[in-house]
């Protein structure tokens, strides 16, 4: 909180009287925050409103900072002006076919582009009716979501892949009961990346409660971009590829049958929207990629901010980026994927990527992996985040431990995540550590922060319920008596 405030140069605080208290006390750490001067909107005297005259700033003027989410790093203050929100919510407003019998639920927070650009300012832009929750609401009790759409009858919903997730385990079969969703015509889906597997057991979860498959709308965007690049057709199933995962661990694409060994599905993000450019790029030799490579997706458009708020070297590095042929300047997301017949498909983070003995690892896939090796694991909980030991890059794996499980055999839960990452990866975990229920760092909507839970583990600061254990040159396991020798002893 006190990196942004200092960044943003702020002096001011709107709020109500009804809400400061609780912020006041929330936040009593964040000093600078407290020195700010604050105003309760509630209690400013209405005849000043006798005073206001309307004023049309120049379209290029910054209009507000959007806040990443920090997922990577210190959160950064994108300045997105007039001109980005209006061409972006026109877009979006085009994309999802929104029209004045367009009714929309959001619960992802307003300080999230999401939940800002799509939840709030979306409505606003077409004139339509929105049903903002909390999105502590939702993450205490998914199912009011879903009654939320139910009862206003909303069109148009959405949230990260995890939110799914979060719903098929959560509701229940009497619950299901109460539930209509036959008005739901298009359930977006991003801000990480989305799994076909999610999409199918929702799908199949609800199919009792009216929801249909073509709602589901797979989509791509960041802050920097104010919020979309690229979405599919409306009421359109959604598009997947199979791909061969050992392929994709080189940098490569190759399409295999459905069920063949070796395969992972990925799900398609539609194509470039209306005057957004898409390119997948060689991060090294800045050249686009073949159809058949992965590499760095670079987006050039009208809806790409001018910049990070006084980050002036960051700022020309992400935003300014040309090809080795000249053509930009394009914005580096930082994001991997490729491209097929148009169709934009993420597959991973480039400053999360992993690297041993020569591939790539993608550390979604590896916590999917180990999530499933045991019950006792907590979905959507996990991570995993290389560290380095006689220069080579080895392999940490955290999660959370559901709370219900108070008597674990916590060796044989160890045993369940390395062996099933060595079966479907062919890579050996170097360290294993299972942390208590809710401790996992995360950013605000709800997406893992790799880098912190890599920086708390290596400062022996995550909540722990096992002594972190390692393997030897052997592959056995050994018990470390710190986190910091876990990262020095030597891993086959």
């Amino acid at each position: 909180m006190n990196a942004i405030i200092k960044n943003a140069e702020a002096t001011l605080v709107l709020t109500t009287t009804a809400i400061m208290g609780g912020i006041v006390r929330q936040f009593a750490g964040a000093s600078l925050l407290n020195e700010l001067q604050w105003v309760t909107t509630d209690t400013v005297d209405k005849q000043l409103a006798r005073e206001w005259h309307e004023w049309t700033p120049p379209e290029t003027l910054p209009a507000l900072l959007q806040y990443t989410s920090g997922s990577t790093g210190t959160p950064k203050g994108v300045v997105l002006t007039s001109k980005n929100l209006l061409q972006n919510s026109a877009l979006i407003k085009r994309k999802f076919e929104h029209t004045s019998e367009s009714r929309v639920v959001f619960w992802t927070p307003p300080y999230h582009d999401m939940g800002l650009i799509g939840g709030l300012l979306q409505p606003l832009y077409c004139g339509i009716p929105v049903t903002l929750l909390s999105p502590f609401s939702f993450l205490q009790r998914p199912l009011r979501w879903l009654q939320a759409i139910s009862r206003t009858r909303a069109t148009t919903s959405g949230g990260p892949n995890f939110a799914y997730d979060l719903c098929v385990q959560k509701i229940t079969p009497d619950h299901k009961e109460t539930l209509d969703l036959s008005s739901w015509d298009l359930a977006f889906c991003g801000a990480e990346p989305v799994r076909a597997e999610t999409l199918q057991s929702f799908s199949s979860a609800f199919e009792q409660c009216g929801f249909r498959a073509q709602a589901f709308y797979p989509c791509y965007g960041l802050a920097e971009a104010t919020l979309m690049v690229s979405g599919g057709e409306k009421k359109s199933l959604f598009v997947t590829r199979t791909i061969q995962a050992t392929a994709l661990a080189k940098s490569r694409v190759h399409e295999v049958g459905a069920g063949g060994e070796n395969a992972v599905k990925v799900v398609g993000c539609g194509r470039a929207i209306s005057g957004q450019t898409i390119k997948i790029v060689n991060p090294e030799s800045l050249t686009e990629c073949s159809s058949n490579e992965v590499g760095e997706i670079w987006v050039m458009g009208s809806s790409v901010a001018s910049g990070y708020w006084n980050r002036p070297s960051e700022s020309q590095e992400t935003f300014n980026a040309y090809l080795e042929s000249g053509e930009g300047p394009f914005l580096r997301t930082g994001d991997l994927g490729f491209l097929s017949d148009g169709e934009l498909f993420v597959v991973g983070r480039l400053k999360d990527l992993i690297i041993i003995a020569g591939r790539n690892i993608h550390p979604q896939d590896i916590e999917l992996t180990a999530e499933r090796s045991h019950p006792a694991l907590r979905p959507g909980c996990g991570a995993a985040f290389g560290i380095e030991r006689d220069g080579e890059e080895r392999l940490v794996v955290v999660n959370e431990v559901e709370r219900r499980y108070r008597n674990l055999e916590i060796d044989k839960v160890v045993r369940s995540i390395r062996r099933a990452v060595a079966e479907e990866h062919q890579t050996q975990v170097h360290c294993v550590v299972l942390i208590k229920h809710g401790s996992i760092p995360k950013t605000s909507s709800g997406k893992i922060q790799r880098y912190a839970c890599r920086s708390q583990f290596l400062a022996e600061t995550l909540t722990v319920i096992n002594d972190p254990v390692t393997t030897d040159v052997s592959g056995a396991a050994v018990k470390a008596n710190s986190m910091a020798e876990a990262e020095t002893q030597t891993s086959a």
